[in-house]
């Protein structure tokens, strides 16, 4: 792989890339990985028990610290409240801590309970609409115990026939509930609004898209920021315009990087379409080189159902490495220069170029710099450390934890 390396430095170098600077965003970015990914999920049709799957929040913490060990970039896990819940928070964060993790991302969860089946905020009934509040309030506290700095909000609230409910009037609910949740956040502390066209509500959700998350966070405040969902949107929508947009308006909070072939979110990241991947990074990597990239939360959120959980993280964060990699070699000069002139053709080819490039050896550098056990194939280094095997051996095939399950 050396020698790779160096042909590959010596064609950056004469493109006037910086090799060291590229070398040195790598290395400092972060991925933080779902607790629920780990554990075992299903579907509307059943759950699977998967040997050596986790059944606690240690234990998806333990995991969670296996990706990170093969990466070297995914050092937080998000919780799922109540599915993560404990009742001592601090000493989970110590445990996480001795484990070289921390608490990421706390998501409360208002959708699940029969309660909420009508909406969450949204509700109809004031004792509903407290309740999804004193929840979300809950997870706040737990951000306090914890150390975490970001409260994550998905709503399932939504409709299924036409006249089932009022929009405005729900519309108000949600902007009102919203208010209190904000109120309750410190000044270091930031709310992130996720949005979904549909599923569960099949006529129409709540906060279906990037534009209506964007017009509740203004209506907050600037600790109020949009997250987006990869596998949110409907079929054709150009997410790296997306991310564009938010970054320019101070408002992108973060990320639950995923794909999809046809609706939702389960699928390994850059598994379907690399190249949109790549071209999100480029956004983001282009916000870095101007000084808007600070603060966005890059997280993971998928839970599969027949993958290793952990090997299928692992694909996932080396997509992610993958991705910012071609991303930070971008020749923005001669990009600007192009566009400038009005070369269409010129522009998309640089583009291509970097997309076509092939990463492997600079991240082989980075990740032996790094002191990773296998800097060529995380993948591979996991799948024969035999850590799934004593997984399975020594946890069997437990009740399920999570998602779907």
């Amino acid at each position: 792989m050396q020698a790779q390396y160096d042909l590959l430095t010596r064609v950056l170098g004469d493109r006037g890339i910086d090799v060291a600077a590229v070398e040195a965003g790598l290395a400092a970015q972060r991925i933080e990985t779902p607790s629920w990914g780990y554990a075992d999920s299903g579907t509307r049709f059943g759950a699977f028990r998967m040997p050596g799957a986790p059944t606690t929040v240690r234990e998806k913490l333990a995991d969670a610290a296996e990706a990170h060990r093969y990466t070297g970039i995914a050092p937080s896990v998000a919780v799922h409240i109540p599915w993560d819940s404990v009742d001592d928070w601090a000493e989970l964060g110590a445990y996480a801590k001795s484990l070289g993790l921390s608490i990421g991302a706390v998501n409360p969860n208002v959708f699940q309970d029969y309660d909420y089946r009508f909406g969450s905020l949204s509700s109809e009934r004031a004792d509903v609409r407290r309740r999804a509040v004193a929840h979300m309030r809950e997870c706040v506290g737990i951000m306090r115990a914890t150390g975490s700095k970001a409260l994550s909000l998905w709503f399932a609230d939504g409709t299924n026939f036409p006249g089932q409910a009022d929009f405005r009037a729900r519309k108000r609910r949600f902007a009102e509930g919203l208010a209190e949740v904000y109120g309750a956040l410190a000044d270091d502390e930031t709310l992130l609004v996720e949005y979904k066209p549909f599923e569960p509500a099949f006529y129409h959700t709540d906060i279906a898209d990037w534009g209506m998350a964007y017009a509740f966070c203004r209506g907050l405040g600037e600790r109020a920021k949009v997250l987006v969902d990869l596998g949110h949107h409907l079929h054709g929508t150009n997410i790296e315009h997306i991310v564009a947009f938010l970054v320019d308006e101070g408002r992108l909070g973060g990320f639950h990087f995923n794909n999809r072939k046809y609706a939702d979110d389960d699928l390994t990241t850059g598994s379907v379409n690399p190249y949109e991947l790549f071209l999100i990074y480029s956004e983001l990597a282009k916000a870095e080189r101007a000084g808007d990239g600070d603060g966005i939360a890059y997280m993971i959120d998928e839970s599969h159902t027949l993958k290793n959980k952990i090997a299928e993280m692992i694909q996932s964060l080396v997509a992610l490495q993958t991705a910012y990699a071609k991303a930070l070699i971008v020749d923005w000069k001669a990009l600007a220069e192009a566009q400038a002139r009005e070369d269409i053709v010129a522009a998309e080819e640089v583009v291509k170029d970097a997309y076509a490039t092939d990463v492997r050896p600079l991240l082989w550098k980075v990740r032996s710099d790094t002191g990773l056990p296998d800097p060529i194939d995380p993948v591979r280094g996991f799948r024969e450390s035999g850590y799934a095997e004593r997984m399975a051996s020594e946890r069997g095939v437990g009740r399920a934890s999570g998602l779907g399950a």
